[in-house]
């Protein structure tokens, strides 16, 4: 393996950091996961990134060709995940998201949980339409069987350490507290409603140009 294609890997790595910004993303997933036990925790941060590599992965290998095949644009993907964003925001800056899960039946609450792993975590706030598209782009780009493989490799490495760094949530809970994640859930509520809006008029905006 040359340089050149570690190049192409390394760049489309830290594309993805950009893309994703799991970083960023951890307040949502501790304000997402505050009734969860440590182990469901654990569990939903496996599943989350796990569905986010199969998410990146199908998209490398057929994105394109389902887009194409159903007529869906980028854009309309766009507007999609912006209404789904509004809907969750609406709900933490409430302070009902934890508190309908607790209330529903055991079995119906587990699979909420299992669910928050796959939307929204993984979808759309990690493998959003950024993630999405920057994945079909370098598919493209780079077509051969060796480059493939070299970014599936990538993408496998990238959400290994997007595990990594969720398994640190629990400390981030112990520090600051019920109190302190009640005010984080909140704020991040505020946030995601900000970004579900920007993801809604920038998609609308491509979709018709004649409202910009």
């Amino acid at each position: 393996m040359g340089s050149i294609e570690l190049a192409i890997y390394f760049q489309f790595f830290f594309g993805l950091v950009a893309a994703v910004n799991p970083i960023g993303i951890m307040p949502v997933f501790v304000s997402l996961s505050t009734h969860m036990t440590p182990e469901e925790k654990n569990k939903t941060a496996a599943t989350a990134n796990f569905a986010v590599a199969v998410i990146l992965i199908v998209s490398l290998l057929f994105g394109q060709v389902l887009l194409n095949l159903f007529s869906i644009s980028l854009d309309s993907f766009r507007v999609a995940g912006g209404m789904l964003l509004l809907s969750i925001a609406f709900s933490m800056m409430s302070g009902k998201l934890g508190e309908d899960k607790q209330n529903k039946q055991e079995r119906n609450e587990f699979i909420s949980r299992e669910q928050i792993g796959v939307v929204p975590l993984a979808m759309p706030l990690m493998a959003g339409p950024g993630a999405i598209s920057s994945t079909i782009v370098y598919g493209a780009r780079y077509p051969t069987m060796i480059d493939i493989f070299g970014i599936i490799a990538t993408i496998i490495v990238f959400c290994f350490c997007s595990w990594l760094l969720f398994r640190s949530a629990p400390i981030i809970v112990r520090v600051l507290g019920q109190t302190g994640i009640n005010v984080v859930t909140r704020i991040m509520g505020l946030i995601l409603a900000s970004l579900g809006v920007e993801f809604i008029a920038t998609g609308l905006g491509s979709l018709f140009p004649g409202l910009m």
